[in-house]
């Protein structure tokens, strides 16, 4: 695709980390009423960033998973900025795995700049906990469907993002790091994050052109936060539509076809011409 103009870029990303835009609490609430929370991972405890618990989807029963930053001060420090712990991983996955042994579809809602680096989150073993989320997803018996609701970063958002069907909203933004990072490393400048952003291809509309993601969620000129229910109209009807189209599949071809999806990201074909 054409490269998008800088500020373009940096506007979605300003965008995305809107502090009024809603996060997967709304959506949860206003999208499946009847939720039901579960919590633990029968381990350590309980992660607040990452939500997980049972509700009907049009009438069909579901599990959701969805990473939480929280929307004031008080609920942004419970909810650890969005930023799971290996707890908060192993919760998810064991009610991914309950979704499947009851034949239940799962929907992911991903929001985190990253999954926490802290050193108690090490100690209990964080990157084992992405990775082997990462390794069972590929496999689980029921479809996965996943929605980028504002800032998907690194293994942090992959480890619940292993699904059947992924879509963003528009301003939303999808990466390996953020841009402060990025320009950290490239240009050793954190300042230089705005021509970062415009280099990492981290949009919705990039990211669509690359079939990363299956489609866009779109959003009024203003974001998500300035019309919620637009917004929200839509998201139902893209996830239900997908979750439809899923569920007439075997699991047998719906585990075939996840693998081989995710094993053609980033392959490409160079020409001597």
């Amino acid at each position: 695709m054409d490269n998008q103009p800088e500020e373009q870029v940096w506007q979605r990303v300003r965008l995305a980390r809107h502090p009024k835009r809603p996060t997967a609490k709304k959506i949860i609430a206003e999208l499946f009423p009847d939720f039901i929370e579960l919590h633990g991972d029968r381990q350590f405890g309980d992660d607040a960033s990452i939500i997980a618990g049972l509700a009907t989807f049009h009438g069909v029963p579901i599990t959701i998973i969805a990473q939480e930053k929280g929307t004031n001060t008080e609920e942004k420090i419970k909810r650890n900025f969005g930023m799971p712990h290996p707890e908060g991983y192993r919760k998810a996955l064991r009610f991914m795995k309950q979704a499947e042994k009851f034949h239940r579809p799962i929907f992911c809602i991903i929001d985190t700049p990253g999954a926490y680096p802290g050193i108690g989150a090490e100690e209990r073993g964080q990157a084992q906990a992405i990775a082997y989320n990462l390794f069972e997803m590929i496999d689980l018996k029921t479809p996965i469907v996943g929605v980028v609701l504002s800032e998907g970063g690194s293994g942090g958002a992959l480890a619940i993002g292993v699904g059947d069907a992924l879509f963003m909203l528009e301003n939303a933004i999808y990466s390996i790091i953020s841009p402060e990072g990025f320009a950290s490393i490239l240009f050793k400048d954190s300042t230089q994050a705005k021509k970062a952003a415009a280099l990492m291809k981290l949009t919705a509309h990039d990211l669509a052109s690359f079939h990363i993601i299956d489609g866009i969620i779109p959003e009024v000129p203003e974001g998500f936060q300035d019309d919620i229910p637009f917004t929200l109209k839509a998201l139902d009807k893209i996830v239900w539509k997908s979750l439809q189209s899923l569920q007439k599949k075997s699991l047998t071809t719906l585990v075939e076809q996840r693998y081989t999806r995710f094993r053609k990201m980033g392959s490409f074909t160079e020409s001597n011409e």
